[in-house]
């Protein structure tokens, strides 16, 4: 049996371009509502909070701290078997929004609940993909 090795690759849209073009410069956009303050995320085309489209985007901070994650040893499509371990989180970002993200830079065994990250990006066929990675001792808080 052969399989497709191809790992996917965002799926863009109009309305989230503009997270995808900041994701290219090394910032993390979030949406945010001009008609009720909502921060919003993943892009959308109305805020979930009060239909409005009336939709802007702010940059991140980048920091943020784990939700709670979970990391895969074994048992995933062979066309991730390369990156093995890997963590997948929930992270609440500074700005109040939690996003689903991986883990990068740091054993699985180092990972815990509130643990402070901050963003990376990560180059795959010319998407930069946001991860987090632990704050070390010298990033600014």
């Amino acid at each position: 049996m052969e399989f497709d090795m191809t790992k996917p690759l965002p799926v863009t849209q109009p309305w989230s371009e503009p997270f995808w073009e900041g994701t290219r410069q090394g910032k993390l956009l979030i949406q945010t509502c001009n008609n009720c303050d909502a921060r919003i995320f993943y892009p959308r085309k109305a805020c979930p909070e009060c239909w409005s489209a009336d939709l802007s985007w702010i940059e991140s901070s980048g920091r943020a701290v784990v939700f709670t994650f979970s990391t895969a040893f074994s048992m995933v499509e062979p066309k991730f078997a390369d990156e093995l371990p890997y963590t997948i989180a929930y992270v609440d970002l500074a700005e109040g929004v939690r996003m689903m993200t991986r883990i990068v830079n740091c054993a699985p065994e180092d990972i815990t609940f509130g643990m402070d990250v901050t963003v990376v990006f990560h180059e795959r066929d010319g998407f930069r993909l946001p991860y987090f990675e632990p704050m070390r001792a010298e990033d600014p808080s």
